[in-house]
């Protein structure tokens, strides 16, 4: 499933960091966490990954509905071409270009489908970790927290993603414990696979 939202995650990463107001008599505190790190840990993130899933298996099913009968239209003109009339054969050579731009408009809105059904998911999650993450920076005196994909060295109690589990409601010492992104099986891969044969070419 990460991989599925490494885009989302990332945005987020660009655009969420931001400082915490302090007072100038406060010294400067910096914190680190990993966002991936943290939404792996969440409940949510197999309930996202089960409902990708799903989603991208329907679009499939419908794919291989739509390419099955193709093939079979396929294979009747090819076996019939040769004893049908002319007029006919040219009915049935649009038909299979209609079908073949069908199945090509389909595999793109397809796809589209799975990225917005992927963001409708993964916004809420994510603006959660993104409220949880500036609450433990607020609350601790931090005053700027960074994604440590960005960090050379640092000290262990800079580290906030504990912080930020049970602000969350997840116990840390159930979390993994090294804070990297996970290998998450990723979600469906893209739902829809091209024709293999190009749509037929009209004989003389």
């Amino acid at each position: 499933m990460m991989n599925k939202i490494k885009t989302l995650v990332v945005a987020f990463l660009l655009i969420s960091f931001a400082s915490f107001a302090q007072s100038n008599d406060q010294p400067l505190k910096i914190g680190y966490t990993n966002v991936e790190y943290i939404l792996l840990q969440l409940p949510e993130s197999k309930q996202i990954e089960s409902e990708l899933k799903t989603h991208s298996t329907q679009l499939e099913n419908q794919l291989k509905g739509k390419y099955s009968e193709y093939e079979a239209k396929l294979q009747a003109y090819e076996r019939g071409a040769p004893t049908m009339d002319k007029t006919i054969r040219e009915d049935k050579e649009k038909e299979l270009m209609n079908m073949n731009n069908s199945i090509q408009e389909f595999q793109r809105n397809a796809q589209m489908s799975l990225q917005q059904k992927e963001k409708t998911l993964v916004d809420p999650v994510i603006a959660k970790i993104d409220k949880a993450i500036k609450d433990v920076a607020k609350e601790n005196g931090f005053t700027y927290v960074i994604s440590n994909q960005a960090l050379l060295a640092g000290p262990e109690d800079g580290d906030i993603s504990p912080l930020v589990l049970k602000k969350l409601g997840v116990d840390p010492a159930k979390a993994q414990q090294t804070p990297e992104p996970a290998a998450a099986k990723p979600a469906a891969t893209t739902p829809a696979k091209s024709a293999t044969k190009s749509p037929v070419k009209k004989k003389n």
